[in-house]
């Protein structure tokens, strides 16, 4: 069997190489509890990139289904890092099996649905790629805790979800998906054909803007109950969060061209934030 420390290192590299925020924000952990974060942030890694970047996606996460239920059941590739991780941590804390498959469930969506009519449709979808890691990570982040931080965990997925949509906008689009909602698009009168301009018209701004103030609602009903994390926790989820929602801010400072460029907080702005938690 693979070595755990060997395993957990493998982790590291991943959310190291992935996500500097999520790893700068969650460094500020104690050792057992930003391990656990690491094998968790991996098994949500490798189900991404099995939609995104997969030969044989649909079969691929199939297989990967497969492979997690028979995790459940205590049987794994004992030579795969992610699962060896994942099996300590399972040991460790009450983790929720629900939040994983539903996990699953939100990426078998991105290979079936391209398009979201209302903004219902499009939390239903934040809720299963990103509540869904919120929920997971709970048992590691508040032992104890779950009931009372579900709903703000579920709204800071959503928030988060909401500002990935709209950093990634020109990139979607190349993939074919556009998640803004038929109904706001309409209601600001952009069209598809426009959309795909990439023209920063202001009805696009305007399109923007209302999937930003959904993002902040669920910001603001997240840090509600922040309070109620142990300490240990608290200050790297609340930067996580200012962090995340700083893209937004970023965004705008570049004038909204998310056609062309990715938008990324600096780090300097980055540690400006974590250095007044």
């Amino acid at each position: 069997m693979m070595d755990l420390k060997d395993a957990y290192t493998s982790c590291e590299k991943v959310i190291a190489m992935h996500s500097k925020s999520f790893y700068k924000a969650f460094s500020l952990l104690p050792k057992e509890k930003r391990k656990a974060v690491w094998a968790v942030y991996t098994f949500c890694r490798t189900v991404d990139d099995i939609v995104d970047e997969g030969l044989n996606s649909k079969e691929e996460l199939e297989q990967f289904k497969h492979d997690f239920n028979e995790f459940i059941e205590g049987v794994y590739d004992s030579e795969n890092p992610m699962w060896v991780a994942l099996a300590h941590v399972f040991g460790n804390y009450e983790m929720d099996v629900e939040a994983f498959l539903g996990l699953i469930t939100g990426q078998e969506m991105d290979l079936t649905i391209n398009r979201y009519r209302t903004m219902e449709e499009l939390l239903n979808y934040s809720y299963h790629v990103a509540s869904t890691v919120g929920l997971m990570l709970l048992p590691i982040l508040a032992p104890g805790k779950t009931a009372v931080l579900k709903e703000g965990a579920i709204s800071l997925g959503y928030a988060m979800q909401i500002t990935n949509i709209l950093r990634d906008i020109g990139e979607d689009l190349e993939m074919g998906r556009i998640y803004l909602p038929e109904e706001i698009m309409h209601k600001y009168e952009l069209d598809e054909d426009e959309l795909r301009s990439g023209i920063v018209s202001p009805q696009f701004i305007a399109v923007w803007e209302c999937l930003a103030d959904e993002a902040e609602f669920h910001y603001k009903k997240a840090f509600e109950t922040i309070q109620d994390y142990p300490l240990s926790s608290r200050v790297p989820v609340k930067g996580a969060a200012l962090v995340y929602r700083e893209i937004l801010s970023t965004i705008r400072l570049k004038e909204y061209n998310v056609f062309s460029e990715k938008h990324y907080v600096p780090d300097k702005s980055k540690q400006a934030i974590l250095a007044c938690l």
